[in-house]
């Protein structure tokens, strides 16, 4: 029998808040002191509410309405979450960044990010995913999107930013994201400066 507990009730309320994207232990700071989350989060596990897909990191069940079958958690998002945990950053790696920019249809065969972290594969539920060290000039580009435009540029090289592509990313990135192009310039190689310059400001392809 499912009993339910005050905490417990708090973290399947913020794991329906986060609209099926999976969460790591930090998540739950402020729920309530750490054994108590601990315990609610073992408890639901046992219960079959959410699922561990690694240690400290949860998803939450789903089932497709159309198919009746477990829906897929994306890797990304998982792989969002591990970096949470550790207190990590992560970038996708430039052909992942691509395609998830629509650059790219092109989905790749493994799943690599480039971390502040120390190199070293994890494997995330039944998806092995890589995650490479890199310096400064990667992993300290800043903003939400600006290190996917910067890692998929490099990745598809000067010739392969076509006026279609560049146009595909004027019309998809929002005003803060140009902005965070123009900022991070410093660490952008110089044929990719005026795309980007491009891209963030407009004018013709």
């Amino acid at each position: 029998m499912k009993v339910s507990h005050p905490v417990a009730d708090k973290i399947i309320a913020r794991f329906k808040a986060a609209s099926g994207k999976p969460l790591a232990a930090v998540d739950f700071i402020g729920l309530g002191d750490r054994a108590a989350i601990d315990q609610a989060l073992s408890r639901l596990v046992r219960q079959g509410t959410i699922r561990r897909v690694d240690r400290g990191l949860y998803v939450w069940p789903r089932i497709s309405k159309l198919l009746k079958q477990p829906v897929t958690t994306s890797v990304y998002s998982m792989a969002k979450a591990w970096a949470r945990r550790n207190g990590l950053r992560i970038i996708p790696s430039g052909g992942y960044a691509a395609n998830l920019l629509g650059l790219s249809t092109q989905v790749p065969a493994k799943f690599v990010y480039y971390t502040n972290g120390r190199t070293q594969t994890v494997k995330l539920g039944d998806v092995p995913v890589r995650f490479l060290n890199r310096g400064p000039k990667t992993m300290d580009v800043s903003g939400k999107i600006a290190p996917h435009v910067f890692q998929a540029l490099r990745w598809m090289g000067k010739h392969g930013m076509t006026p279609a592509n560049i146009s595909h990313l004027q019309s998809v990135l929002k005003p803060k994201d140009k902005a965070d192009l123009l900022k991070n310039m410093r660490y952008a190689a110089g044929w990719m400066q005026p795309i980007l310059k491009q891209i963030a400001e407009g004018g013709p392809n």
